[in-house]
């Protein structure tokens, strides 16, 4: 399975998931069932500011974080 079919194949799972498992009411059902990936994706945004926050504040964190940086564009281009 590729990517996209993956990741699209998560989405509907967590649709249905929300469809028929929660107790709201159907349009809370229905807006619940939508917007399940904001919280993911919510927290990856929140990490990314919180660790852009700590570059400025403590100098110090721009070794690790730049070197972690560096390793990751190594491992995965």
């Amino acid at each position: 399975m590729s990517g996209p079919a993956a990741i699209g194949l998560i989405y509907a799972v967590g649709v249905v998931w929300c469809l028929l498992l929660s107790d709201a009411k159907p349009g809370a059902r229905v807006a619940l069932a939508l917007l399940w990936p904001i919280g993911p994706l919510a927290f990856v945004v929140t990490v990314t500011i919180l660790i852009a926050a700590a570059v400025i504040a403590f100098p110090r964190v721009m070794v690790p974080i730049g070197v972690a940086l560096i390793a990751l564009w190594w491992v995965l281009f």
